[in-house]
């Protein structure tokens, strides 16, 4: 963080904002609506020592009782100890980092191939799956502020939701760790990821040189999108935690809305010294075996890194964990 962040209920996190214009229509998943693909994992891809927080955490929790979150919309007393929750937008990611159980999720969460592990046991639902929820018995339900239902959904829990970019990336995984009562350990995950990409970022600032360019593309629904700063598919970890550089193209047209689309023809002005090919198996990906591809000079010269949309849509705490050790792998071959 369904668009394109990376937007509209939510569960869709990163679809086309519903507030995007035609010409631009990709919005963040997180967002919710229709397009392009912004923000898990199994126990493995974290952090030796996020897991061995995780696990205190689930210890030296409350087992019972209360706490007052202190929402966007008020104050919300929720579990001290969630043990059941649903969660309706793109944060399935951020509650896995914490080791918190989940009991149903929105469906770009749950055909998101790294979150299958954790998920295994939970069941898809939407805002509009009223009795599904009544079901799974949540203590928690957390999604966006334009979740439908929404005071049927506080009869049925307690219910947090938030808008989608209020706060940046970071302090989002912070809040969302103050609604399950693991403040403490989201601020510690945030400090520690923060220190690994500045690392990472002057790295590879180092091999690739401080002027080199990196761009984000997503082919979804038979159309191309460039992202700016803060749309997912790994945008935060290059742009903000690492410091990479973005063509000028690319600040010019997609850093102020988070997206632009393209057509194949124009692909190469906005395409980097080095290309992020954000993909859907079932997407139309006709556009590179077309010349105007294959003469881009990221193509020509092996600098395209393809990952599979599904995986990196978002922008949760598991998936920037994951998108951090896959640029180090493809930039630094860590």
């Amino acid at each position: 963080m369904k668009k394109a962040f990376f937007p509209i209920l939510a569960v869709l996190i990163l679809l086309l904002s519903a507030c995007g214009n035609a010409n631009n229509g990709a919005g963040n998943a997180a967002e919710g609506n229709a397009a392009p693909a912004n923000n898990a994992a199994s126990s493995a891809d974290q952090p030796a020592d996020n897991a061995a927080a995780n696990h205190a955490a689930s210890a030296d929790a409350p087992a019972t009782g209360t706490i007052t979150y202190q929402s966007e919309s008020g104050p919300v007393e929720v579990p001290a100890n969630p043990q059941r929750v649903v969660v309706l937008a793109s944060y399935a990611g951020d509650l896995i980092s914490l080791g918190v159980n989940i009991v149903g999720a929105d469906s770009w969460s749950m055909k998101n191939p790294r979150f299958a592990d954790k998920l295994k046991d939970a069941k898809e639902v939407s805002d509009e799956d009223l009795e599904k929820i009544i079901e799974l018995d949540p203590d928690l339900i957390i999604g966006l502020d334009n979740v439908k239902n929404l005071d049927k959904l506080k009869e049925i829990a307690p219910t947090v939701v938030f808008t989608y970019g209020k706060v940046d990336y970071l302090t989002q995984h912070v809040e969302i760790g103050k609604a399950v009562n693991k403040e403490k350990e989201a601020r510690a995950w945030v400090d520690d990821f923060k220190k690994r990409a500045a690392e990472a970022g002057t790295e590879i600032k180092a091999k690739i040189g401080e002027s080199a360019t990196v761009s984000v593309i997503e082919s979804f629904d038979k159309q191309l999108y460039v992202y700016g700063n803060n749309w997912g598919r790994g945008t935060e970890v290059l742009y903000q935690a690492m410091g990479l550089k973005m063509p000028q193209k690319v600040i010019d047209s997609a850093l102020k809305p988070g997206y632009f689309a393209l057509s194949t023809e124009v692909l190469p002005q906005y395409a980097g010294d080095y290309v992020i090919l954000s993909k859907f198996s079932d997407a139309d990906n006709s556009f590179q075996d077309t010349d105007s591809y294959k003469n881009i000079p990221a193509v020509k010269n092996g600098h395209v890194f393809e990952v599979n949309a599904n995986e990196f849509y978002f922008n949760d705490a598991d998936t920037l964990d994951y998108q951090l050790d896959f640029f180090k792998k493809s930039f630094l071959g860590q």
